[in-house]
């Protein structure tokens, strides 16, 4: 990841920021990947990083299903997803903040309303949040556990910029995953891919 410092703009006409968290506002995807790998050999299943990584932003129990599709596996989707939670809860204070995304948070605070949209459970993305102090930073966080279609749909996105009361052509969406800027193209949305950053 880069350290040279890297301050992102935001345009005139934008009135509210939807943050993904896994990969955006927090360095956590080599957590992830590692506690993929740990549920993997619980359940005796190969581990393949490169599919796992390749499905970052989508619902956990999909991406089991999508492995059980593709590996001829017979997986428990919501056992893996939880043996997978176990692991991440346990080293969850490893994750980090992603300064570039973080510094935007600290600049608008109180300026303009913020909500963070993860294709991640709940507990997990709350509490990454509150490892690298930001929790506080957001009028709403929406997940996994929230009763929409997940990413690429836009409807997460859609129903953050509901709550936080913006137009979604005044939201700047920020985003490393190609589901999550597929969505936030879906929902008529700015996107700022921020992976060219790190």
């Amino acid at each position: 990841m880069k350290t040279t410092s890297t301050i992102i703009s935001i345009p005139s006409h934008i009135q509210g920021l939807l943050f993904d968290c896994d990969g955006t506002l927090v360095d956590s995807m080599p957590l992830h990947m590692q506690a993929w790998e740990a549920s993997l050999k619980y359940f005796q299943a190969p581990y393949d990083r490169d599919f796992f990584f390749s499905r970052k932003g989508m619902k956990e129990t999909v991406i089991v299903d999508e492995y059980n599709k593709t590996f001829g596996a017979s997986l428990d989707s919501s056992a893996v997803v939880e043996r997978k939670h176990y692991y991440f809860r346990d080293h969850i204070e490893e994750v980090r903040p992603i300064k570039p995304v973080v510094d935007v948070v600290f600049r608008y605070d109180s300026v303009l309303p913020m909500a963070v949209v993860s294709g991640g459970q709940k507990e997990i993305v709350e509490g990454e949040l509150r490892v690298v102090g930001l929790v506080h930073y957001f009028q709403e966080i929406l997940t996994a556990d929230d009763p929409y279609n997940p990413k690429p749909a836009p409807d997460l996105f859609l129903e953050a910029a509901r709550r936080i009361t913006v137009e979604p052509s005044a939201c700047m969406v920020f985003e490393d995953g190609d589901l999550g800027i597929r969505a936030a193209h879906n929902a008529g949305m700015g996107v700022i891919d921020i992976r060219p950053l790190l």
